[in-house]
C-alpha cells in the first residue's frame, strides 16, 4: 500500500501568534526577536519578509531593511501554549505524529481511512477555529516530498505531489531544496556547475557518493522520489541548552564563565525534570563577524548536576583561543541516558 504522509507547517508562527494576541498588528511588518540592536530575528510576518527580513538576521540589519517594522520580544511560554493546542488536533487524527519543531510535524495518515486533501482542509479549519492561525500542508507518499510540498504554496497553502509528477516537478528546483543538502554541500555542487535538481539527475550515484559521502546515496534516491524514512513517533530532542547575545563583543572569559554558570543551573534543572543524564557538553560561540564555532567534550560518565556541567564547560572554555571578539555564547548538552546513573568523578 502506498503511504500517505502529511507535512504541516504553521505560517510565520511566532509572528502570527503576536498578531493574533494583538489584532492591531494585523497587516503590519512584525519582527519577533526584540528591539535590541544585538538581537537576532526569531521570525517575522510575511509583510516584513517583503523588505528582505528573515529569521536569524541580526536585528540591526532588519532595522536597516525595515525601519518602520514593529519589533516585539519573544514569548516562548505563549508559543508553547499555542503549539500544544495545535498538536492536540494532530493527535486527535492519528498517533503517528512526528514533531519536527514547535510549529511543524509529519503525520502518517495511511491507515486513517480519509481522503488526504479532505483531511488537510479539516486540519486547517480546526487550527483556524481554535487558534486563529493558518498553516501550510504538503501531501505525498514520503517525508521528503511532503515537506517539499508544504513549502510550495506558502502561506496557507495545500500542495499534493504524486508519483506520476516525479521527477518532472522537481527539475527546476535549486539543489538546496533537497533534504540533506546544506549550505556547504550546496556550495560544493554549485562549484562544479550543479545548480538545479535537473542537473543533479545527470549525476550517477557513485559520483554523488564521491563528492557528498554516504549522504550521496540518499540524495540520489530522493530526487527520484524514493524516501523510505518512517514516522518517528515520540521523537525527543537530541540536545537542549541555552544561548545569549552578549551586551558587548568581548573576549573576557571571566564574564563568560558567569554566564555558563547560570546556563548550567538551568540545564541541570531541565535534565533532572526529565530524569536524564548527559555525557556530551558543547559550547557554541559566535564571533563579531557572525561566524559560528562549537567545541564539545564527551566524558565517560553521564552527569546532570549543575556543578558537574559547569566544570566541563569551564574546561572547554579554558582551551578555546579567541582570535576575534565574541558576540554570542551558548551551552548545550546531549548524548542522553535515562534513569539513575552512578556519577563518578571525571576530573
Amino acid at each position: 500500500m502506498e503511504r500517505k504522509i502529511i507535512h504541516v507547517d504553521l505560517d510565520a508562527f511566532f509572528a502570527a501568534v503576536e498578531v493574533q494576541d494583538n489584532p492591531k498588528l494585523k497587516g503590519k511588518p512584525v519582527i519577533v526577536g526584540g528591539n535590541s540592536k544585538r538581537g537576532i530575528v526569531t521570525t517575522c510576518s510575511y509583510e516584513a519578509r517583503k523588505y528582505g527580513v528573515h529569521s536569524a538576521m541580526p536585528i540591526f540589519m532588519a532595522k536597516q531593511k525595515c525601519p518602520h517594522g514593529i519589533y516585539v520580544p519573544t514569548r516562548h511560554w505563549r508559543y508553547k501554549e499555542v503549539s500544544r493546542e495545535v498538536f492536540h488536533i494532530f493527535y486527535s487524527i492519528t498517533d503517528l505524529v512526528e514533531p519536527l519543531s514547535i510549529d511543524e510535524a509529519y503525520l502518517d495518515i495511511t491507515d486513517v481511512g480519509r481522503d488526504p486533501i479532505e483531511l488537510a482542509y479539516y486540519i486547517k479549519k480546526q487550527v483556524k477555529e481554535k487558534t486563529g492561525l493558518t498553516l501550510s500542508v504538503g501531501i505525498s507518499y514520503n517525508k521528503f516530498l511532503a515537506k517539499l510540498a508544504s513549502d510550495w504554496n506558502k502561506p496557507n497553502g495545500i500542495k499534493v505531489i504524486s508519483q506520476d509528477m516525479i521527477p518532472d516537478i522537481l527539475k527546476s528546483l535549486p539543489v538546496k531544496k533537497v533534504h540533506g543538502i546544506g549550505s556547504k554541500s550546496g556550495k560544493k555542487l554549485n562549484e562544479i556547475g550543479i545548480f538545479t535538481i535537473e542537473d543533479l539527475l545527470e549525476l550517477s550515484e557513485e559520483y554523488l557518493v564521491s563528492i557528498l559521502g554516504r549522504m550521496g546515496i540518499d540524495i540520489y534516491n530522493r530526487i527520484r522520489g524514493i524516501d523510505h524514512r518512517s514516522i518517528e513517533i515520540g521523537r525527543e530532542s537530541k540536545s537542549f541548552g541555552r544561548e545569549t547575545t552578549l551586551k558587548e563583543d568581548t573576549r573576557d572569559k571571566v564574564y563568560m564563565k558567569k554566564i555558563l554558570w547560570e546556563f548550567s543551573q538551568d540545564i541541570s534543572t531541565s535534565l533532572k525534570t526529565r530524569e536524564l543524564y548527559a555525557k556530551t557538553i558543547t559550547i557554541k560561540i559566535k564571533e563579531a563577524d557572525f561566524t559560528n564555532h562549537t567545541k564539545s567534550r564527551t566524558i565517560n560518565h553521564a552527569i546532570h548536576s549543575h556543578k558537574d556541567i559547569y566544570k566541563v564547560a569551564e574546561a572547554i572554555l579554558k582551551n578555546i583561543v579567541f582570535e576575534k571578539d565574541i558576540r554570542l555564547i551558548g551551552l548545550s548538552v546531549s548524548n542522553f541516558s535515562e534513569g539513575v546513573v552512578e556519577q563518578l568523578s571525571f576530573l
